[in-house]
């Protein structure tokens, strides 16, 4: 809010943030329609976003990064929900980096790094099948060694960037253990790759532009060298370690989508007259938009804690999913009780609120649920 500076700002980070807020102007606010139309952003976009230093801003320099921080991710999360953009799935691609970073084994890091920063990569993550969500255990996919390479079998679902990635990492079953030590992370260059096929991209209640798929695997082969880290049955593991970053993203996102919905509501609310009066004069408003505020300036500082706990290597998975939980329930809250404001114009998609209840939805679905994100906070407790 503009009366709140966040502790882990700088002017460094304030000359990044006016940087980024041009770039949407330019490159993403023009074309937001005709990217809902088409379900996917401009394959374009990508390259664009690397020559401008908007990917892997905090990813080693050594492997072709901005070697920044969090702080600098999270500046590019704010502002695209601020701009009210969800066609563009950047976090998508830059967790698929950060498993790179992570888990990655040298030959890996500089192969993919590098490219995915510039934009001649588009990541993307097959986690989710078509009978398996949160439970990533009893993915059915599978990834069998046969000589120098790996067949692979199976299909995914909800696949963010799943049109026009070009690296996806793949949640697979290798070997014969069925539970988590039977889980791998292998990496495929998918371009012209036989046995790959993208299948439709699916139609959402919001974030419409952005291009959720299926895919399917029918002996797709991969070079053994693209198991991520070199070793089988770590996947579970490489998972757990980079969940809770994601999880922060999506809270990140959350906050400020809250931030902006009261913006847009108290500026509507300014200008809107009825009974003689503008709308914000009304007691009920005034109070119902102050818990608002207040609900959000919560999480606001939670937030920054959390972003600043990630710098340091301290956030751990209990409190990201916290994060998680508490930014996307009051984000929908906050934008559900801000469009009661905008009476029938609020469910017009023409008005930016609208569209901010559309796209909320789905972020206590993702990234894990939010009833999975209360089961592993419920873990932490004692007597």
């Amino acid at each position: 809010m503009a009366d709140y500076v966040s502790p882990w700002m700088d002017e460094e980070l304030e000359l990044f943030r006016d940087n980024v807020r041009k770039f949407i102007a330019r490159e993403i606010k023009p074309h937001e329609e005709r990217w809902a139309d088409q379900q996917h952003v401009d394959r374009e976009l990508w390259s664009k976003a690397g020559q401008a230093g908007l990917l892997g801003t905090d990813v080693p320099e050594e492997y072709g990064g901005a070697g920044g921080s969090f702080a600098h991710e999270s500046v590019v999360y704010e502002e695209l929900a601020y701009a009210g953009n969800t066609s563009w799935a950047k976090a998508v691609h830059e967790i698929a980096a950060h498993y790179i970073v992570g888990c990655g084994t040298q030959e890996q890091k500089r192969d993919w790094l590098p490219r995915l920063v510039s934009g001649e990569l588009v990541g993307a993550i097959a986690m989710t099948e078509p009978g398996t969500g949160s439970d990533l255990q009893a993915v059915r996919t599978r990834a069998e060694l046969r000589g120098d390479e790996y067949v692979v079998n199976g299909a995914k679902t909800f696949i963010s960037n799943g049109h026009v990635h070009d690296l996806l990492l793949i949640v697979c079953k290798t070997g014969k253990n069925e539970g988590a030590k039977g889980i791998s992370l292998l990496l495929a260059e998918t371009g012209k790759l036989e046995g790959y096929r993208r299948g439709r991209i699916l139609s959402k209640i919001g974030q419409k532009g952005q291009d959720t798929s299926e895919l399917f695997f029918e002996d797709m082969r991969v070079p053994a060298e693209n198991l991520l880290g070199g070793r089988e049955g770590q996947g579970f593991y490489q998972l757990m370690n980079q969940l809770p970053r994601e999880r922060l993203m999506i809270a990140v996102g959350g906050i400020a989508a809250a931030e902006a919905a009261l913006r847009h509501t108290i500026e509507y609310c300014s200008a809107r007259q009825a009974f003689g009066q503008s709308v914000l004069s009304f007691q009920n408003t005034r109070f119902r938009l102050a818990e608002c505020k207040t609900e959000a300036r919560i999480g606001r500082v939670f937030i920054d804690h959390c972003i600043a706990q990630l710098n340091r290597g301290e956030l751990d998975a209990e409190t990201a999913s916290m994060a998680k939980w508490w930014a996307t329930q009051k984000q929908c809250e906050i934008v559900d009780a801000c469009l009661q404001f905008f009476g029938g114009y609020g469910y017009m998609l023409e008005y930016p609120i609208a569209r901010l209840y559309a796209d909320a939805r789905v972020q206590k679905i993702y990234g894990g649920s939010n009833e999975i994100m209360k089961e592993l906070i419920a873990r932490g407790l004692h007597a």
